[in-house]
C-alpha cells in the first residue's frame, strides 16, 4: 500500500553535490514512487511510496546514489507526521514581530530520553524538543545573520549521539510549503 512521505535530503546543492530538482523528481518516477513534488531547490521532496519508513528510505537513497552518483542521506517523515508538526504550532509563542527565522533539526532516528539544551534568549532558542525533531528560534544579530550561534547551541547534543546520526534542517516556510 502506498503511503505519502515527505523526503528531506541531506547536504545536497553544495560543492559538487549538486542535483537539479527536475532531474530528481525524474529519478524517483523511474524508482516506482509516485505524485512526486519537489519543493524548492534544498532537496524537499513530497511523494508516494510502498512500504514502511525504512524500506522508502532505503529505495530513496539507492535510486540517488545510482542517478548521481554520490551518497545521500534522507531524513523521511510521513504526511501524518508533517501535519502533527504543523498543527503543533511549536513557534505560536513568539513574538510575531521579532526579526527571527523558525527552522526544525530532524533526526532519523529518536533522539536519547530527557535530551535538554540550554538557550540562548534573544539569539538562538530551543523552543521545543519531541522525539526526533528540535523546533529553533534564530533571531537576527548585528552582523545580519540569523544561525550564527545555532552550532554552539546544540553541541552538547551531538557530544551525546554517534557520529552516524543523520539528521537535516530545515527553515519552518519550508515545512509549511510541503503540505501545500
Amino acid at each position: 500500500m502506498s503511503r505519502a512521505w515527505g523526503a528531506f535530503l541531506r547536504g545536497i546543492n553544495l560543492g559538487k553535490r549538486q542535483m537539479k530538482m527536475a532531474e530528481l523528481k525524474a529519478c524517483l518516477e523511474a524508482a516506482g514512487f509516485e505524485q512526486v513534488k519537489t519543493v524548492l531547490a534544498s532537496g524537499n521532496v513530497r511523494l508516494e511510496g510502498a512500504g514502511d519508513e525504512a524500506a522508502v528510505k532505503q529505495r530513496l537513497e539507492t535510486a540517488i546514489r545510482d542517478q548521481f552518483g554520490f551518497d545521500v542521506g534522507v531524513v523521511l517523515r510521513s504526511r501524518a507526521e508533517l501535519e502533527a508538526m504543523l498543527a503543533g504550532h511549536p513557534f505560536a509563542g513568539l513574538d510575531p514581530q521579532a526579526d527571527l527565522t523558525r527552522h526544525v533539526l530532524m533526526f532519523e532516528r529518536p533522539l536519547p530520553a530527557g535530551i535538554t539544551l540550554e538557550s540562548r534568549p534573544g539569539d538562538t532558542e530551543i523552543l521545543r524538543i519531541d522525539a526526533r525533531d528540535i523546533y529553533i528560534a534564530a533571531y537576527r544579530q548585528p552582523n545580519g545573520r540569523y544561525t550564527e550561534h545555532v552550532e554552539e547551541v546544540l553541541k552538547p547534543l551531538y557530544a551525546r549521539l554517534s557520529k552516524d546520526v543523520l539528521d537535516t534542517m530545515r527553515n519552518w516556510n519550508t515545512m509549511e510549503k510541503m503540505l501545500k
